[in-house]
């Protein structure tokens, strides 16, 4: 290995020092934050989720993180803080917010060209159809065709985080949940005890595993082109 070639692989592990304490940063505000919301602290609350999304990605960042990711993750937080303003206009640009990340997520997962599965993308179809003729009427009607454009990314994107691996499959099967949780609040079907707590909970897994899986890949890749 030439001298050019260990310095960047010394910088890295440099900066990788660091991921494990910003890992548990986040493990630590995300259960404050939970713990707020089990048990109705809203200051708390309204400290600890805009924490969440930029050290998710600081770790990502230390990790050798594809910049995809990071900006998916940060468009999470752009999401997050818009939605803690309870009115309709932070409520669409926070919708739009998340959907910028999903489109950076299926960009991401577009990369390796590997192809994903019909048959769990017509699963996801056939799941989000039923949804949504469900729910449809209970939605306001400013909001119908709105939450149906953003549903159909977020379904993509799901299907999509299959090629990434098991992480990242769940971590897009709980994204849909988490926002699937809000959609019934919004028509106002009936709610979990603490909905907030579960609407947050299935969110963080949710980024979390996407994160893992795409980091996972990227290090199985790594391994392999290894001489």
């Amino acid at each position: 290995m030439s001298a050019t070639a260990a310095r960047p692989m010394r910088s890295r592990g440099g900066a990788e020092r660091f991921a494990r304490p910003v890992l548990l940063a986040f493990l630590l505000v995300a259960a404050a934050d939970l713990a707020a919301l089990l048990t109705g602290a809203g200051t708390a609350h309204l400290i600890a989720k805009p924490l969440l999304m930029p050290l998710l990605a600081g770790y990502a960042v230390l990790r050798g993180a594809p910049r995809l990711l990071v900006a998916a993750l940060l468009c999470g937080w752009g999401g997050d803080v818009l939605l803690l303003a309870d009115n309709d206009l932070a409520f669409l640009c926070g919708m739009g917010s998340f959907a910028v990340g999903h489109v950076c997520y299926l960009t991401l997962f577009g990369r390796g060209r590997a192809p994903a599965a019909p048959a769990t993308g017509l699963g996801y179809l056939l799941v989000l159809v039923v949804f949504l003729v469900l729910i449809w009427p209970g939605l306001p009607a400013d909001l119908r065709i709105p939450l149906t454009g953003y549903s159909l990314l977020l379904t993509a994107m799901a299907w999509r985080a299959g090629v990434s691996g098991p992480y990242a499959a769940a971590g897009g099967a709980l994204f849909l949940l988490s926002d699937a949780l809000i959609a019934t609040g919004i028509a106002h079907w009936p709610q979990l005890p603490a909905p907030g707590f579960w609407v947050m909970l299935t969110y963080i897994a949710a980024q979390s595993l996407l994160t893992l899986g795409v980091l996972t890949k990227g290090t199985a890749g790594r391994a392999i082109s290894a001489p």
